[in-house]
């Protein structure tokens, strides 16, 4: 087996030579990008409504596609065209051919799942990202040896929902129950587990089979791999992970900014390991980390066409409403340190869909990005536009300074005093503190952090308040709420659902009619 190890070590390493050389990216990528899908998809619907052949023939198709096809959100891109793939009845929609599966998405506790499509193409476009990011582990220089070790991949359900015409489920559970026959040996926890369910269960049966595993490598959302770690240890009474999965080398995490795990999350370790995020959603898999130390890459020559609408003022309203006239960029019009809401057209039949992710470019030359939040989990009762990254920024910067390890949080916006404010729940199990100075850093930081909310909070955003609640609080309300585990991970902001959230927190925060 050693001699296994050595020789896919080796591929590896020159498959990521071999990769470098060829990737394509910039503005020249993304236009044979377009020109590729809008080809494939000229007969159908979609593609016959809004004249895609004669896009193609247009001296700019970048433009012209711009200018003839109106930008989707989910609600109207289902109404309009989606839900015709449901019945089984209608094919060439806008993607050739009939749609076999469909992603629910892991959305948040105050969200309903929506169906999304994944075509053959976009499977096919997942995988070869999937190997992409197996290649750029060659930066890393891991032992040989790692290439031998089991993949723990803790998701949703293979056990797809067969609905009339189709099949339905988590979009990991979907890729899980398809991987090719050669990655059976590596991957766990095997196909028995991985249809399990009940999420619990399918926990307490991972549990009992770690020590069973040699695991080189785990992906996931972090919220479930550290709780499935923390099990583990608690069950067979260990200082760390690492005592009985000594081999555990590589982490490949997405779906939520890292920052607030990152600490809690070491603490359950006995060695180092390599931290890789990943931007795969249910719409397609966006970016990931080609490079060590480095921030994602946005994946500009694999069936994804992006554009880009600064998110400010202009472009969105209070709620994260779109304007009927936003400013729309392609990659060689976005600026560093920016933030843009993100349209995309993907080879699944998604035209100019704004996927409602928020992302800002640190590098240009490479397309590097990272997640700042989504477009309607932000706050701005009054101007402050709070986003996620600030969130993140200033919890992180709070658990630094006074020791507290901060693993979830959200916040909502209530009326106060005739004005606004903002009250914060931050999940820790280390008590003790006082909740007044960790308000006064909090909000100390966020005004360093963002300049309107420095300006509102002398002005009509009034007060903030901060309750501590323990972690499993955050765990109990999305298994209340039918979200838990596999993909789905806690709101930042709180809308919709917070009546709900407050009823099921009374019992840790007491009731007190000034904050209604």
């Amino acid at each position: 087996m050693a001699a296994v190890g050595v020789l896919l070590s080796n591929v590896i390493r020159q498959g990521s030579e071999n990769l470098k050389r060829s990737q394509k990216t910039g503005q020249d990528a993304q236009r044979k990008t377009l020109v590729k899908l809008l080809n494939r998809a000229r007969k159908t619907e979609f593609g016959k409504t809004y004249g895609f052949s004669k896009i193609l023939d247009a001296n700019n198709p970048v433009t012209r596609f711009q200018h003839k096809v109106p930008i989707y959100n989910y609600e109207t891109i289902y109404n309009e065209w989606w839900h015709k793939l449901l019945n089984g009845k209608h094919k060439d929609v806008c993607w050739p051919g009939k749609v076999k599966y469909f992603g629910l998405t892991s959305g948040t506790s105050n969200n309903s799942s929506k169906r999304i499509p994944i075509t053959k193409d976009m499977i096919r476009a997942i995988r070869r990202i999937g190997i992409r990011q197996l290649l750029a582990l060659s930066d890393y220089d891991l032992p040989p040896r790692f290439y031998e070790k089991s993949v723990l991949m803790v998701g949703g359900s293979t056990s797809l929902k067969k609905m009339q015409s189709y099949f339905e489920g988590d979009l990991s559970g979907i890729m899980a129950g398809r991987l090719p026959f050669w990655f059976d040996n590596f991957y766990k926890p095997g196909k028995p587990i991985a249809k399990e369910k009940d999420w619990t269960t399918k926990i307490n049966r991972m549990v009992a089979k770690a020590p069973d595993w040699d695991i080189g490598g785990i992906s996931g959302v972090p919220a479930w791999v550290q709780i499935l770690i923390e099990k583990i240890i608690e069950r067979y009474q260990l200082k760390d992970i690492h005592e009985i999965w000594p081999n555990f080398k590589v982490f490949a995490h997405g779906g939520v900014c890292f920052e607030p795990y990152k600490k809690s999350f070491g603490q359950l370790l006995g060695k180092e390991v390599v931290y890789l995020e990943t931007y795969l959603a249910s719409e397609g898999f966006l970016a990931f980390q080609n490079e060590k130390d480095s921030d994602m890459e946005l994946v500009l020559d694999n069936g994804i066409f992006f554009e880009f609408i600064p998110f400010d003022n202009r472009n969105f309203d209070s709620e994260g409403k779109l304007s009927e006239n936003p400013q729309v960029l392609t990659i060689g019009e976005i600026e560093v340190g920016c933030e843009y809401a993100l349209l995309i057209s993907t080879c699944a039949g998604a035209w100019r869909y704004l996927i409602g992710d928020t992302i800002r470019f640190t590098d240009k030359s490479k397309a590097q990005i990272v997640i700042t939040g989504r477009t309607k989990h932000f706050l701005s009762l009054c101007g402050e536009h709070l986003s996620v990254d600030n969130m993140n920024r200033a919890v992180k910067e709070v658990s630094e300074q006074m020791g507290i390890d901060i693993k979830e949080f959200t916040v909502t916006g209530i009326t106060y005093e005739g004005l606004f404010a903002h009250k914060w729940y931050l999940g820790t199990d280390n008590f003790g503190f006082d909740k007044k100075e960790v308000k006064e850093k909090l909000d100390y930081t966020l005004k360093l952090l963002n300049d309107d909310y420095a300006v509102e909070r002398r002005a009509a955003l009034k007060e903030i308040f901060v309750e501590l609640l323990p972690n499993q609080v955050f765990n109990d309300f999305l298994k209340f709420k039918g979200k838990e585990g596999g993909q789905h991970k806690f709101p930042r902001v709180m809308k919709g659902l917070s009546k709900d959230w407050e009823h099921f927190t009374a019992q840790w925060t007491g009731t007190n009619d000034k904050y209604n």
